[in-house]
């Protein structure tokens, strides 16, 4: 496996388990408060958690057909969404 398609695995999975926490807080703040928009982000945040599970697998399924020069994009993104998900645990947990 190509290492930067081993570090996008490896950011993808860390965005699976800062989701599972959003996740968490969310039913949590849905129990207290039976809101609508924590169940809005709870749906949003299972988008993107089914999102890195394929994304995770698809690398592991079909590593020999993703080109090379894609992989640093594909890092790119997978980062860029972490940083927004810690930014909304960051703002959420406030």
């Amino acid at each position: 496996m190509e290492p930067i398609m081993t570090a996008s695995t490896i950011v993808s999975s860390a965005n699976m388990v800062v989701l599972g926490i959003l996740m968490g807080v969310f039913g949590k703040m849905y129990s207290k408060t039976k809101a609508q928009l924590p169940l809005g982000m709870i749906f949003f945040s299972g988008l993107l958690f089914l999102h890195n599970v394929i994304t995770v697998y698809a690398y592991f399924s079909m590593m020999e057909l993703y080109a090379v020069a894609l992989l640093p994009y594909l890092l790119a993104v997978h980062t860029a969404e972490l940083a927004g998900i810690l930014i909304l645990l960051k703002i959420t947990l406030q």
